[in-house]
């Protein structure tokens, strides 16, 4: 039997502050909690693979008379994501206590969670803010293409059972990170 971990699995459209939350946590929670992103291992494609059909390929469009970005992920990115989640049931099972980052399209890779986590302390944790914050933080970003958050706005959410929801357009990171720290029960430094 692995080591009983907690993991806060945070779960929202890109540019909705999951990262910012994440470090938030960090630095209030007393336990060390390990963030592990969803981008990180995006990041370890090889360049001419960031947007290739074997792996993302991001399709611009048009909905509603604004710019969106589909995103189809291909066999190798498939095999990525898979190899993400694989990596949180290992950290988890080694005892650490994690903050997972993650952009979750279907209702499946929450039951995924759910399934594989099973005997650790697992939270589920939906962030949302409106489409106009989202796509206001996606232009000041400049890392992520224009259309993204729109494209992924009604689908991230979709199905997907959370054991809290905060609303990031109005609250801070702090406040968010604050309202986790209460709603579980965790231990602050």
């Amino acid at each position: 039997m692995p080591n009983q971990s907690t993991i806060l699995v945070l779960n929202g459209v890109g540019s909705v502050g999951k990262s910012s939350v994440a470090r938030a946590l960090q630095e209030r929670l007393a336990a060390p909690f390990m963030h592990v992103k969803m981008d990180s291992w995006i990041e370890m494609l090889p360049a001419d693979l960031q947007d290739d059909p074997s792996t993302f390929a991001f399709i611009a469009g048009v909905e509603a008379g604004m710019p969106s970005v589909a995103i189809h992920s291909g066999p190798l990115g498939g095999r990525l994501m898979a190899g993400f989640r694989a990596s949180v049931v290992a950290m988890a099972d080694a005892g650490n206590d994690l903050i997972v980052d993650d952009v979750m399209l279907s209702p499946a890779e929450g039951e995924e969670y759910r399934r594989r986590l099973e005997g650790h302390d697992l939270r589920m944790i939906g962030l949302h803010a409106p489409l106009h914050v989202l796509e206001a933080r996606e232009r000041f970003r400049g890392d992520r293409m224009p259309g993204l958050a729109r494209w992924q706005f009604g689908r991230v959410h979709r199905g997907q059972l959370y054991d809290l929801e905060l609303e990031t357009g109005q609250s801070s990171p702090g406040q968010c990170a604050d309202a986790i720290i209460l709603a579980f029960g965790l231990t602050r430094r």
